[in-house]
């Protein structure tokens, strides 16, 4: 019996992360074309495009890797255009 493909597609989707703390722009290049946002209760916004769950989670070992606390994951249906964001460089 085999499975059907796997349709990519369906799996991606917007996530926004945020971490206790103020991350540096430099770190943007770690969270694969994510866009990050010091807010201003003291959280960073990590915010785009995640093509799978196998993304999702090479994403929060990222986070993990930061030291900073984790405190929310939300899939989102589009990024919020009213965030002003550092992107990757």
């Amino acid at each position: 019996m085999s499975t059907p493909p796997r349709d990519r597609d369906r799996d991606a989707g917007y996530y926004r992360i945020w971490v206790k703390g103020h991350l540096a722009p430099r770190w943007a290049t770690r969270f694969d074309g994510m866009t990050l946002t010091q807010q201003d209760d003291g959280t960073t916004l990590i915010q785009g495009l995640v093509v799978d769950q196998a993304a999702l989670h090479g994403l929060l070992q990222h986070v993990r890797d930061t030291g900073l606390p984790l405190v929310s994951v939300a899939q989102t249906n589009e990024p919020d255009p009213e965030q002003p964001t550092t992107t990757p460089r």
